[in-house]
């Protein structure tokens, strides 16, 4: 199976955008080489700002350039991203509702050997609770170029988070990215993963295994975790009456919280979700932190079976 890393997409796509649309500029916070701006940076040396290890000003930096009619995006790791600049987001992009894209990698525990202080499993939550701001976890290197292409035509703040490494390809080239549109990958009747990111793939091998106990699974990828497609959600519940969700995140605030919110509101159902419980990341190889944290495939399994028992 094909395998892309979004974060190598994204400094691709960025490049590739800033050849058609000169107002499209790049910051980072002395990341480049690792978040793959450097590409654009290379190329268009007078349209991309390194400003050091300094992310309160970059994003200040962003907000001015956004006033002036440009597009900036900006970027760092996903814990620098939303940590240490997040009153300067809240008051200079949010709060303002600046045209400012912030695109975050190295998210989630899959950061790997960097350990508990660089692997964000807030990150989602914090950026979630800001007005205006748009959030979007894509699923893969495919839907990563496709999220890129609609945010450089979106007005309005918004916030990517990608992960480091390469992960399989589920779309194919000609998907058709919709940013507040969930999409569903494989239909089912007795149960619905709702899943973003790298789980995205770990829902489909899930849902394969369940076929094979006699379980039919629906996987939907809710890219877009804010604005939320509520419609895909109570669809799902409605249709199928039981909801597993998973995210490489913390089960508190990020997609999980998102669907839980709709359903106590709109339509009570069983769910479980999967994520991170209540715990900072640890150093370890990506796979072992996977493990660590139960995000792998046979823990979505385990899940199912926990909300089909509450039906």
């Amino acid at each position: 199976m094909k395998s892309l890393a979004p974060r190598k997409v994204y400094g691709e796509v960025l490049r590739d955008l800033g050849r058609v649309n000169p107002r499209i500029v790049a910051l980072d916070a002395d990341l480049s080489g690792s978040t793959k701006t450097a590409l654009f940076g290379r190329e268009f040396p007078d349209r991309f700002f390194n400003m050091g290890i300094a992310e309160q000003n970059m994003i200040g930096t962003a907000a001015g350039l956004a006033a002036v009619g440009k597009i900036p995006f900006a970027s760092t790791f996903a814990i620098f991203a939303t940590g240490r600049p997040w009153e300067q987001i809240r008051q200079s992009v949010a709060y303002s509702s600046v045209n400012v894209k912030i695109v975050a990698t190295h998210g989630g525990v899959t950061v790997g050997a960097d350990g508990g202080s660089h692997q964000a499993v807030e990150d989602l939550a914090l950026m979630r609770a800001l007005p205006n701001m748009t959030v979007i976890a894509p699923a893969d290197g495919i839907e990563t170029r496709r999220v890129i292409e609609a945010l450089a035509d979106y007005q309005g703040p918004a916030y990517v988070r990608l992960t480091r490494n390469a992960w399989p390809v589920i779309y194919d080239e000609d998907y058709e990215f919709v940013i507040g549109r969930a999409s569903t990958l494989r239909d089912g009747r007795d149960l619905t993963f709702i899943a973003c990111g790298l789980m995205v793939h770990h829902a489909l091998e899930a849902a394969e295994e369940l076929e094979g106990r006699g379980v039919s699974a629906r996987v939907v990828n809710m890219s877009t975790i804010k604005p939320l497609d509520e419609t895909a959600v109570l669809e799902a519940a409605e249709e199928t009456g039981a909801i597993v969700t998973a995210e490489e995140h913390l089960i508190t605030g990020g997609l999980g919280s998102a669907v839980a919110e709709v359903l106590a509101e709109q339509r009570p159902t069983p769910m479980w979700r999967v994520g991170v419980r209540d715990k900072f990341g640890i150093s370890g190889e990506p796979n072992d932190l996977l493990e660590h944290f139960g995000l792998l495939p046979r823990h979505l399994v385990a899940a199912a079976h926990e909300v089909l028992a509450r039906k």
